[in-house]
């Protein structure tokens, strides 16, 4: 039977994640002060803790001249393990499925990805957290097929989190609000050329890099009827609707260099998200920034799973356990 290439990384990944796991005590996180900070869906979370996630994507991609357009849908599974408080190891993979328009479809995994990160500053007062991380998608892991790179790509990244709670109550009905963001980008670790064929059949350097240089960045504008709920006013909302957390998310990237120099592409993603004591649930609609990005509005669901919740002896402050009107 023929094997897809990236199944027995993405499996050693995932199973290397969930021994961690178990080496180590687990600390709940996500919390700054009275704010919990969901994960979102494209636009990673700023928080360190022991976490799985599963999302599933569905969107119609715009072609080239070279390539036809295509329906992409992905599988992908991340997983952090905490070492200490406030740093954790990131392993991830995607499955995916690619239906060319006029082309037989294709399937497989993409590279493994793996990582680390660090939360580095942390205000209850304010409702601030940030972190600092590097991952890595390792080169010829994944199947070229469906669009893995055959060189290793490396991401660093600023994560932070901003929640409105420390406005004042002149304010109130702001406070709910909360910020999330990144900014990184992605840098090859070696250099793969575009070649072409000259008339008299040699091959020559367009001086075009197949794999190029990126800025990575996103934001999410997120509104917790949690918190509105438990520590601004009652407004008469009951489980489950006390527990959602309406998200418009931009999820962006800008081409540095290669063939798409200067062009920016992503997807605006508005959602819902509602979440639990041991895990969450997602769905959003996924609206493309332009035609490069895509043809029509896709979709995506997420579940997540808070492993250091189910893990730890003692839960963490949670804001559905103490409401306290102010």
């Amino acid at each position: 039977m023929e094997t897809v290439p990236g199944r027995s990384h993405a499996a050693i990944g995932i199973i290397s994640a969930a021994l961690l796991s178990l080496s180590f005590p687990a600390w709940p996180h996500g919390y700054a002060g009275k704010r919990i900070f969901p994960t979102t869906f494209e636009v990673d979370d700023p928080f360190v803790m022991d976490e799985f996630s599963l999302l599933v994507s569905h969107l119609k991609e715009s072609g080239t001249t070279e390539v036809p357009s295509q329906i992409g849908t992905g599988v992908s599974a991340d997983y952090t393990a905490t070492i200490t408080e406030h740093w954790g190891l990131v392993f991830g993979g995607e499955f995916r499925r690619v239906e060319p328009d006029g082309g037989e479809s294709m399937h497989g995994f993409g590279n493994l990805l793996v990582g680390t990160k660090y939360q580095f500053f942390t205000s209850d007062l304010h409702e601030t957290i940030a972190s600092i991380g590097v991952d890595a998608a390792v080169g010829n892991t994944g199947d070229q097929r469906i669009g893995s790179d055959p060189v290793s790509v490396i991401y660093p990244t600023l994560f932070f989190g901003k929640g409105m709670g420390d406005l004042p109550r002149s304010a109130n009905f702001w406070r709910p609000f909360a910020v999330t963001g990144t900014f990184g980008a992605a840098f090859p670790t070696e250099r793969k050329p575009v070649l072409s064929l000259d008339p008299d059949g040699s091959v020559v350097d367009t001086g075009v890099t197949a794999t190029p240089n990126k800025l990575i960045w996103g934001l999410t504008v997120q509104y917790s009827l949690h918190y509105l709920q438990n520590f601004v006013q009652d407004v008469g909302l009951t489980r489950p609707f006390s527990q959602l957390i309406p998200v418009v998310e931009f999820a962006m990237e800008s081409c540095l260099n290669g063939f798409c120099a200067g062009q920016t592409n992503g997807t605006v993603n508005p959602g819902l998200i509602w979440f639990g004591e041991y895990f969450q649930l997602g769905l959003a609609a996924q609206v493309p920034v332009n035609s490069r990005t895509g043809a029509h509005v896709g979709v995506m669901a997420l579940f997540h799973l808070f492993v250091d919740d189910l893990l730890a002896d003692e839960h963490h402050y949670h804001e559905h356990d103490h409401p306290n009107y102010d």
